[in-house]
């Protein structure tokens, strides 16, 4: 039988001379942009037309050029995430986390013995030596005021921006009336079925007063268990102020000219000084300091006009207090309980046999000393933020976002949302008008 005969004639088999550019060429797509033109532009960098064809008739992009990353890629980055999740509320059964943890701890001391060896041993830098780190005076001045400030403004805006609290247990909240949510753990609490009983509060609930040992000498020997009522206790914010540099005649403190001189591990004495002159005041980075006004003296605001411009000073205030305090952390070494909300300023915590958290008859009293982090120092309460209806449904809790107790103050006085604070707050998140609505939300 013989082949028929055909006047076109016989073509090998199509090879495909290109491929697919792999998924790593479009992870750059991040846009939201419409499925049309990211089409579009799939099919401009693959290349697919209905003109020219390649492979099976659709593709025309050499494989050369298939691994050529996109050069119009757009990425969008934001610092700050859209939605978060509520800082975490610790048991009183549960020790705190190490900011580092140990592991990373041991590590790090591994690394520098190593680093160190055969090597001459370096000098103490400041404060570790006993002097001031200079260019940190002006800031422990501008944290100091920051807190009267602070303080002096809330007193005034609480008269115009109602806050309750709750009689029986720790709870505050900024309204004119109290959130509906059954959280009360105080007294008589079953009797209540866990409702609160809100009342007026003070500012001290709202900033709270975290205290600490004021030390004459911060070098100088720990605080024995005997001493623990001799030595005065002033707020710790106050005390890392005067350890940084911060003079005040009621709190006197020692101040080395010379760095100490070491001599074991934990024992040193100090630089003779005698063929020093006689310390002259050194107004270079000295401020002038505010005062705490007492409650009679305090005038609320007129007028909305000046009640938005109070809680944006205010606002602004606690932006001041926390950044500056995180910058002294960061050289001053403040120690708190890993058990108990005790603060110490200093490079080892106090002896003093007063900790009363979760098991603490098995150590005696004594504190769990670690590293303390900006939130130890100054604890930002956490309240629930009002959404624009002005009032909070039980059944709707998983849909409200919660802020600090003294940025919801600022905002409820007509102070700008903070960008930081967003997340926490769930601006984006769409609150259902009834429960039916909630039900279905998926």
């Amino acid at each position: 039988m013989r082949p028929s005969s055909s006047p076109y004639p016989l073509l090998p088999p199509p090879t495909c001379s290109s491929r697919l550019p792999p998924l790593r060429c479009f992870v750059g797509l991040r846009c939201s942009a419409p499925r049309v033109q990211v089409r579009e532009r799939l099919n401009s960098v693959a290349g697919i037309g209905s003109g020219t064809r390649g492979c099976h008739g659709r593709f025309r992009t050499p494989a050369s050029s298939a691994y050529q990353p996109c050069p119009r890629a757009i990425i969008i980055r934001n610092d700050n995430s859209q939605n978060a999740d509520f800082p975490r509320n610790y048991s009183k059964r549960e020790k705190k986390p190490f900011p580092i943890p140990v592991v990373e701890l041991r590590r790090r001391a591994r690394q520098r013995m190593k680093q160190a060896e055969g090597k001459p041993k370096r000098s103490l830098p400041p404060p570790k030596n006993g002097l001031l780190v200079h260019r940190l005076v002006p800031e422990a001045y501008r944290v100091y005021n920051a807190r009267i400030l602070l303080i002096n403004n809330l007193k005034r805006l609480m008269k115009v921006v109602p806050v309750k609290g709750c009689k029986y247990c720790s709870e505050i909240h900024v309204g004119s009336d109290g959130h509906p949510f059954r959280t009360c753990r105080g007294m008589s609490s079953d009797k209540r079925r866990g409702e609160h009983d809100w009342g007026t509060t003070l500012v001290e609930a709202i900033f709270l007063p975290v205290e600490a040992y004021h030390l004459e000498d911060r070098l100088g020997p720990r605080i024995p268990h005997d001493q623990r009522f001799a030595v005065p206790r002033i707020p710790a914010l106050v005390e890392l102020c005067i350890q940084a540099g911060v003079d005040l005649p009621e709190y006197p403190t020692k101040r080395r000219r010379k760095p100490i001189i070491k001599i074991g591990r934990t024992e040193f004495v100090d630089a003779n000084e005698d063929d020093l002159p006689d310390p002259a005041p050194d107004e270079r980075f000295k401020e002038p300091l505010l005062e705490e006004l007492p409650d009679d003296e305090i005038i609320a605001p007129s007028s909305p006009e000046e009640t938005a411009v109070l809680a944006e000073e205010t606002l602004e205030a606690w932006e001041t207090l926390r950044k500056g305090a995180l910058r002294l952390l960061k050289s001053y070494t403040v120690r708190v309980c890993g058990y108990c909300p005790e603060v110490h300023i200093g490079s080892s915590g106090h002896k003093a046999r007063n900790c009363g958290a979760f098991k603490h008859q098995q150590r005696n009293g004594q504190h769990g000393w670690q590293a303390a982090v900006l939130d130890d120092l100054i604890p930002p309460r956490y309240v629930w933020h009002m959404p624009e209806s002005g009032e909070l449904q039980k059944e709707l809790k998983s849909f409200y976002g919660q802020a600090p107790a003294i940025v919801e103050i600022c905002i409820q006085g007509g102070a700008e949302v903070p960008e930081k604070y967003k997340a926490t707050m769930r601006l984006d998140v769409g609150i259902p008008s009834s429960l039916r609505e909630a039900e279905m939300v998926v």
